[in-house]
């Protein structure tokens, strides 16, 4: 009862009335609703004490942007606070001349300045040959380190190109299978595209047509071609995708460097027999435009990629002569050996169509043409 009356007569001062004059009902209800403040107040003023006494063990996760499968969306994932990894980066498995071309593309292209672009290789003895063959203006972009040097970074990459020759690895399709492992973000966030070799089709017979669907050869026949096989499956089955090249060249890389240049011995083989042919900066090409479809036209496929124009071993040479590199080269006899098999012809129109791509060089005889 005496705090009633102190707190009327404290009230009716406050707004200018009589104490006697304030409604019995009404101090009592203002009592209440005042006494409901102070509670209030101090329930919030003592949780602030406790969450101000535990703030150096609150961690708040950031929320990390996901990545639709499929999307041409430049989305990033961080992987952590040092290193980020986006959509469009890329990782190059086996940064030989083929490796090395589509590093170079990759960062004179015109996908966003974030990508990130890393050349793998087994050793570090030719990182500076491979820096100063990038382009100065994206050498900021681009990064090259060993295999054990990556595996201690711990990181993904969404788009992963395995390379990396058959010759350098005891188990080659183990190779492939460390590769998805260690080092590729999964068929749900990007691309993995192995290079293998349209060889597992076999020798031919007689310039029979053979596509993407052409059944390969017997792996247990020949060791090469089962190695390569062996990793394709392993690649298809994980979600990667398949680029089948074929012979590859440039001016002095090539079954006709060798023919030319090996003192006029005769050549195993028939002068007639079919090579289906692809310049090195157009297999590079053929990766770049894979890496650049959508998830779906991509995973689990395999493509069949050349310049669609098959020459005889004596037309090549013939050819390369037409270039001051081999300017008064003869051109040596080829003689039928044990395989008289005249060959196989590549058609790769449906690859073309689907990964949008042409060659840069159309056939064998307009690169040596164009290298006088």
């Amino acid at each position: 009862m005496q705090r009633s009356i102190s707190f009327s007569m404290y009230y009716g001062r406050m707004c200018g009335h009589h104490p006697i004059t304030i409604c019995p009902i009404l101090i009592e209800s203002l009592q209440d609703q005042a006494m409901r403040y102070l509670s209030t107040f101090l329930s919030i003023y003592l949780l602030c004490i406790k969450v101000s006494a535990w703030s150096p063990f609150i961690v708040l996760r950031k929320s990390t942007p996901t990545m639709r499968s499929g999307s041409a969306l430049h989305t990033v994932i961080k992987s952590d606070d040092t290193h980020v990894t986006t959509q469009d980066d890329v990782l190059i498995i086996g940064c030989g001349v083929l490796g090395t071309s589509l590093c170079r593309q990759l960062l004179l292209s015109s996908s966003p300045s974030r990508r990130s672009i890393v050349g793998v290789t087994r050793t570090n003895n030719n990182h500076a040959m491979i820096l100063a063959s990038m382009p100065t203006s994206a050498t900021s972009s681009f990064k090259v380190a060993t295999y054990n040097d990556l595996l201690s970074e711990d990181r993904k990459y969404p788009n992963v190109v395995f390379c990396a020759p058959p010759s350098g690895s005891e188990d080659y399709p183990k190779s492939v299978q460390d590769a998805m492992n260690d080092f590729w973000s999964g068929p749900n966030v990007g691309r993995f595209v192995f290079t293998s070799s349209g060889g597992v089709y076999g020798s031919g017979t007689d310039g029979e047509i053979v596509t993407e669907t052409t059944p390969v050869a017997d792996p247990n026949l020949n060791p090469r071609v089962g190695r390569l096989i062996k990793a394709e499956q392993v690649c298809i089955e994980n979600g990667g995708s398949v680029l089948r090249l074929a012979g590859l060249y440039t001016l002095e890389r090539g079954a006709h460097n060798y023919w030319l240049e090996n003192g006029m011995k005769s050549i195993a083989g028939r002068e007639d027999g079919i090579i289906n042919l692809l310049h090195y900066d157009d297999a590079a090409g053929a990766c770049v435009a894979a890496l650049s479809q959508k998830l779906d036209v991509l995973q689990r496929k395999i493509f069949l990629i050349s310049d669609g124009n098959p020459m005889t071993r004596r037309g090549i040479c013939e050819c390369a002569i037409k270039s001051n590199r081999y300017q008064g080269r003869i051109v040596p006899p080829f003689e039928p050996g044990p395989d008289t098999s005249k060959g196989k012809v590549y058609d790769g129109s449906w690859s073309n169509s689907q990964l949008n791509w042409r060659p840069q060089y159309p056939s064998f005889d307009h690169f040596m043409s164009q290298s006088i």
